[in-house]
């Protein structure tokens, strides 16, 4: 089997910021088109735009990989057979082939000043012209060229586009696309500090790295027959192309951070799982078919193909996404792995002590208390107000929330006291058992079990939302429930 008959595809950022969630989702079509057919899914930095490189930003993409389990084939901390993966190590490979394009006539020297190019640009603006390079450069003699370098000018490397006819490539989104090599002008090749754009290295990089498609975002499509061009100007079969649909915000606008967080760590942070997060993304441009929105990994491999991607913008919708994180926390993840994923938000939150779980003594109570909070979880992050009253030795809040409607402070304290008493015999501390003997004392005190429920959920949980009553005072447990209730008591005697 050649390298052609293996799918290799690949994922290639540029390290100049936080990995967005339009990038992300380009990852991740990759990875499941790769991993669809068997084949290589490459990850390839691409950091020769030095003005731009952010520190920290290689690390951001890795680890949002990483997170998503993204895991690539060949790439940086990976070993393989077309390295090195960063493109700032590959400069000489491109300064060659760039000189040799010059030297068979395909490419030429352009000298041009930016301050020249920029009033070239203007000029054009005022005629309403599409904005391009002029060629001026184009047809400089090599007397010229040779009188150039002496004076000491560093110039950019462009490819001769012709001037004429028209260049095709098959989309396998969006089918055939024709552009019209006239509104085509002569792109940069190698910049004057001896970089290469994006589009030399792209082109040579996904040649050498025997990349059989590219998959990237719908704004390449008007640089896609430029490369066609270069690859035939090198000498280079083109791989397949597959053209993203955009993300849209909920406006229909593209999605930026004037919408909310683009970033794929904020929502790490934020609590969503990255089960939820590779099964929303996915659908973000696909779709298996009219009904089926949750997809375990396997079934998301097994099921895409580019056919079915839709070419027009996808939709971003947090609402959405939300819900399918929800949905997740609840009927996917077994208790004790959301458990273990809770725990770092809670150990943020000074709730529970530094630890794996398995080094945390807290971790059985916890793994009780999910049961109880999880179905009021859209995030991660949530746990901790959620649950807080469950690890808090102190509760503070206004005595007066103990009182309910058509009670006073003090039938509210004889509620309490009766409670307690009910309660302290009581050895079969179960939620049955609990039931058993506070609804029948509400009666008897006359009244509504809701009055005396709701006194007793604020006296326990500081709060009027919580779980049920005699869920969380069986996870809470004798000695803790019925001191809160005792503490409650003294709240209102003190008022």
């Amino acid at each position: 089997m050649s390298d052609r008959d293996t799918v290799r595809v690949r994922f290639a950022p540029s390290p100049t910021g936080t990995p967005h969630i339009g990038n992300i989702r380009t990852a991740l079509f990759n990875w499941l088109f790769a991993r669809h057919h068997g084949g290589k899914f490459v990850l390839r930095i691409e950091d020769t735009d030095v003005a731009r490189r952010v520190p920290g930003a290689v690390e951001s993409i890795l680890d949002a990989l990483r997170w998503l389990g993204l895991q690539w084939d060949e790439g940086p901390e990976v070993d393989g057979p077309y390295g090195p993966y960063y493109q700032s190590l590959r400069l000489d490979l491109y300064q060659s082939l760039a000189e040799r394009l010059v030297a068979e006539g395909k490419a030429y020297y352009c000298f041009c000043t930016q301050e020249r190019l920029t009033e070239m640009r203007k000029e054009q603006e005022a005629r309403k012209e599409p904005p391009g390079y002029d060629r001026l450069c184009r047809t400089l003699s090599e007397a010229d060229v040779q009188a150039c370098f002496e004076k000491g000018l560093k110039p950019v490397v462009r490819l001769k586009v012709p001037l004429e006819g028209e260049t095709s490539f098959h989309d396998l989104i969006r089918g055939e696309i024709t552009f019209a090599n006239a509104v085509l002008d002569d792109l940069v090749l190698l910049k004057s500090d001896g970089y290469p754009t994006y589009h030399l290295a792209n082109v040579i990089d996904d040649h050498y790295m025997n990349i059989t498609h590219v998959m990237r975002a719908e704004e390449w499509i008007p640089s896609t027959p430029r490369h066609i061009l270069l690859y035939k100007a090198l000498g280079f079969e083109p791989p397949i192309f597959a053209h993203l649909p955009i993300i849209l915000a909920p406006d229909r606008s593209k999605l930026s951070k004037r919408h909310g967080a683009t970033d794929t760590g904020w929502y790490r942070e934020q609590g969503y799982l990255p089960e939820a997060m590779v099964n929303y993304m996915a659908l973000l441009g696909w779709a298996y078919d009219e009904k089926q929105e949750i997809f375990t990994i396997p079934e998301l491999i097994e099921k895409f193909e580019l056919g079915k991607v839709n070419p027009t913008g996808a939709v971003f919708s947090k609402d959405k996404l939300d819900w399918m994180n929800a949905y997740y926390i609840n009927h996917v993840v077994g208790v004790e792995e959301l458990a273990a994923r809770c725990l770092p938000f809670l150990q943020n939150a000074g709730l529970v002590a530094p630890g794996s779980p398995a080094d945390v003594r807290e971790f059985p109570y916890l793994l009780s208390i999910v049961p109880l909070i999880k179905e009021r979880m859209k995030l991660l992050s949530e746990v901790a107000d959620l649950t807080d009253f469950f690890f808090l030795d102190d509760l503070h809040y206004d005595p007066l929330a103990l009182v309910q409607k058509k009670m006073t402070p003090e039938s509210t304290l004889a509620a309490l006291e009766s409670a307690e008493q009910a309660l302290l015999p009581l050895r079969d501390w179960k939620e049955e058992a609990l039931e058993g003997t506070l609804r029948p004392l509400a009666e008897n005190l006359g009244l509504k079990p809701g009055q005396l429920f709701m006194t007793l959920r604020v006296a326990i949980t500081g709060r009027t939302v919580s779980p049920g009553l005699f869920e969380t005072m069986e996870v809470l447990g004798r000695q803790r429930t019925l001191l809160r209730v005792a503490r409650a008591a003294d709240a209102l005697r003190n008022m």
